[in-house]
């Protein structure tokens, strides 16, 4: 038993040599290429799959990354974004503001004779039967019942309430103001009222009277309770009725009131008080 077992060792073992040198003889001689062609293919499939998906794999991941990347990019841009426009909005207003001082500083250097106090205005009210302004000045910074408020485009309206430090201005456009008034060019002169609807209208305009429209109306003084020469608005047309003794002329003023945010405060000014006359007149 024990021989036949070796007997067989070595005659696996001379095959084994034989079927080598046979593949080696086969391979070197290039008969095996066409089967090495076919049996590798499967072979190489399964590994262009593989590099596929390791390919496809690590740009998955790269691309995530970048995404990632790009999402937290997105944000801090945004945020960059939206201070830009805060500061933009700022400067905006800043520039505004700085444009409309300016604008009231030539005013007031082109005035002789007069003190100005700069307010903000805080409230408006032109809803109600009452068209006026809140401003942000009082007593306190020297305001009074009766002065003048303008702005570098003309006539506001006068102070009718104040406290210590806010005062309430009745808007010429008031349905219940009435303020006397020239045509600039030809100095005639009548009364510039307002109107419920929230516009100006010139009263009591002599027939014979030239008015062009365009033309400018200012405050006359008459009546001691403004100063003369403010602009109060614009002629826009002329209205005349038969057998009427007068004319009228719709204005309209220079200033949006809609926009009003800061405005100037006469001080200078001070109201003449002409019921002492009245009350003598009266006696009479």
């Amino acid at each position: 038993m024990r021989r036949t077992w070796r007997g067989n060792r070595v005659i696996l073992f001379m095959l084994s040599l034989l079927l080598c040198g046979g593949f080696i003889f086969v391979s070197a001689s290039g008969l095996s290429s066409n089967v090495e062609g076919v049996a590798a293919s499967p072979l190489n499939f399964v590994v262009r799959i593989l590099n596929g998906l390791g390919l496809s794999s690590t740009e998955l991941v790269s691309d995530l990354t970048e995404i990632e990347s790009l999402r937290e990019r997105n944000a801090e841009l945004e945020e960059q974004l939206i201070r830009l426009q805060v500061e933009l909005i700022d400067l905006r207003e800043i520039n505004s503001d700085y444009l409309r001082l300016v604008e009231l500083l030539d005013y007031t250097t082109s005035t002789d004779n007069q003190e100005f106090v700069t307010a903000d205005v805080i409230g408006v009210d032109q809803d109600s039967s009452l068209r006026s302004i809140i401003i942000n000045r009082g007593t306190r910074d020297g305001l009074a019942v009766g002065m003048p408020v303008v702005t570098d485009l003309g006539l506001v309206g006068r102070i009718f309430r104040v406290s210590s430090n806010a005062a309430q201005v009745q808007l010429i456009t008031d349905q219940n103001s009435a303020i006397s008034g020239r045509l600039q060019t030809t100095r005639v002169e009548g009364s510039v009222i307002g109107l419920l609807a929230g516009n100006l209208r010139m009263t009591f305009i002599p027939l014979g009277a030239d008015i062009v429209e365009g033309d400018l109306v200012v405050t006359s003084g008459l009546g001691g309770n403004l100063p003369a020469d403010i602009v109060i608005g614009q002629v826009t047309s002329i209205r005349q009725f038969e057998f009427e003794l007068f004319q009228e002329t719709e204005i309209r003023s220079l200033i949006n009131f809609d926009t009003l945010e800061i405005v100037l405060v006469i001080t200078s000014f001070e109201p003449v008080d002409l019921s002492i006359f009245e009350e003598a007149e009266e006696a009479q």
